[in-house]
């Protein structure tokens, strides 16, 4: 698919596909054409990996904080130079997406449940899903296949091929 300009300019296409991952990895999974399919599933899989090779790297750092007149240290997880560097990269390809209400969640249990993520797609990958595909990783012995496209048939109207994009 590295060819392949789904009959659009560079920008529009770059757009679509930062738009479709960025769906994908928020809600699942996503039906679109077979050819967006399939570029989307190569987008996801490098920034699965690119999260999966560097989601263990942490540096501890002390702060001195004051608190209440009295200064406090306190030790804080900071991201590693290689943690940073692909948080940095996922972050400038998929679109910041806000985390949205759940049915029945009052406003207060909301900025409860979202109080201190600024980037709630990018923590998603890098605390849910990149954990999720190591392990996989180990248990299978292999690395890529993160996500799966399954043709669902044509569309009513202009009879394109439909598919189907999910995270394994």
């Amino acid at each position: 698919m590295a060819n392949d300009k789904l009959g659009r300019p560079t920008d529009q296409r770059l757009a679509v596909l930062r738009n479709q991952v960025s769906h994908l990895f928020k809600y699942g999974r996503i039906e679109t054409t077979v050819a967006k399919a399939k570029a989307v599933s190569s987008e996801a899989e490098k920034i699965l990996t690119l999260a999966i090779n560097s989601y263990e790297d942490n540096a501890k750092t002390e702060k001195t904080i004051t608190e209440n007149g009295t200064k406090v240290k306190k030790e804080v997880v900071n991201d590693g130079p290689k943690k940073l560097a692909a948080r940095r990269k996922i972050m400038a390809f998929l679109y910041d997406l806000k985390e949205e209400r759940r049915e029945k969640e009052g406003l207060e249990a909301y900025r409860a449940r979202t109080q201190g993520i600024n980037h709630p797609l990018v923590e998603k990958i890098f605390n849910i899903y990149a954990p999720k595909y190591a392990e996989r990783a180990k248990e299978l012995g292999t690395k890529g296949g993160y996500t799966r496209v399954i043709k669902t048939g044509a569309r009513r109207g202009d009879a394109a091929e439909l598919a189907i994009v999910e995270l394994v």
